[in-house]
């Protein structure tokens, strides 16, 4: 039986505990993957070895879609995002009798998952957890809601799931409709505040909603036991933060508090799966950016000075990309400074 307990600031799902052992196994493969019963077979398999403690440019590997077990039961599918972009990254946690998916992703990727997962387990999906409404994170929850499973976010996302997320989705119908014509919007159903855990004694997942970092209703997995968070675009590994539903002051906040958290093992949204050192890495990104612009304006340069000055030599040797090119995100920040 599952009791079901709600509070004001935490939902939390409890049921039977068993231990469930799992063999460790880490794979690496290059589009297309290809399965058999006997778990992750690709075309072609080595050790993934990954590091998000020392960074180095050209470290991330674009055109390549792997899977990482992060610890028994917990996995990372980290997706290619060139020479095609195939969204975001995503998770799956494996309990005694059900499997919880973080982040659906484009509708086609959430089928290959869903697929993937049902031949691996043979375990039903139960729930599909958002980190947050943008299309490449969300759009494929119909492929896991119509197999029976429950769309999770966070309560701040539901507006902007009601708009910008349907607005979104309209327009991939659009332009995308081998992919999106005959699918209809699937937007999550079971809203948190603030926390919400489920647990079943063989594993513990809780959802979290810090505030506006990326988006507004940005929301993260946090694994205690294992020490792994699966963060959405709240922290990425790479040249992949995107600006425009942020609140860039807020997104450090949001950042510091989840370094309150005994992280070992961060999933990002996108790029390579990284340590505990990824998440002040992230943090350090928009706190040199913010003061960088701000003491620029302080020194009366323009916007188009700015952009073509600005110097952070950090970001380059974490991301291979110089500053510079981001020019969306300096506007952006630029903006809030300035209030325009």
């Amino acid at each position: 039986m599952t009791l079901l307990k709600q509070t004001l600031n935490a939902t939390r799902f409890v049921m039977h505990s068993m231990t469930y052992p799992y063999n460790r196994e880490i794979i690496k493969a290059q589009q297309p993957m290809k399965y058999s019963r006997r778990g992750w077979i690709a075309l072609l398999t080595t050790l993934v070895v990954t590091s998000a403690g020392g960074y180095a440019a050209g470290w991330f590997s674009p055109n390549e879609t792997t899977i990482t077990e992060l610890a028994p039961g917990v996995f990372f599918r980290k997706s290619q995002t060139e020479p095609v972009f195939l969204g975001c990254n995503q998770g799956w946690v494996e309990f005694k009798d059900f499997v919880l998916v973080i982040d659906a992703n484009f509708p086609n990727q959430a089928a290959e998952v869903a697929k993937l997962i049902k031949k691996h387990t043979g375990k039903p999906i139960r729930y599909v957890f958002d980190t947050h409404y943008h299309g490449d994170h969300a759009d494929g929850n119909m492929i896991y809601t119509a197999q029976g499973a429950t769309a999770i976010a966070s309560e701040n996302s539901q507006l902007l799931f009601d708009t910008k997320g349907l607005d979104g989705f309209r327009k991939s119908q659009q332009s995308k409709p081998e992919e999106y014509g005959p699918l209809n919007y699937e937007k999550p159903t079971l809203l948190f505040p603030r926390k919400m855990v489920i647990d079943d004694g063989t594993q513990r997942v809780e959802l979290l909603h810090f505030g506006h970092a990326h988006t507004a209703g940005d929301a993260v997995a946090w694994l205690p036991k294992q020490g792994i968070l699966f963060s959405g675009d709240a922290v990425v590994n790479g040249a992949f933060n995107y600006t425009g539903d942020s609140n860039t002051a807020s997104w450090v906040g949001v950042l510091t508090e989840i370094q309150t958290l005994p992280i070992k093992t961060v999933a990002p949204g996108h790029g390579e799966v990284g340590d505990e050192k990824l998440v002040p890495l992230q943090k350090r990104y928009f706190v040199e950016l913010r003061e960088t612009i701000q003491q620029a304006i302080d020194d009366g340069k323009s916007l188009d000075e700015i952009k073509a000055d600005i110097e952070l030599p950090f970001y380059q040797e974490w991301t291979g990309v110089d500053v510079r090119e981001r020019t969306e995100n300096i506007e952006f920040v630029y903006g809030e400074l300035t209030s325009r």
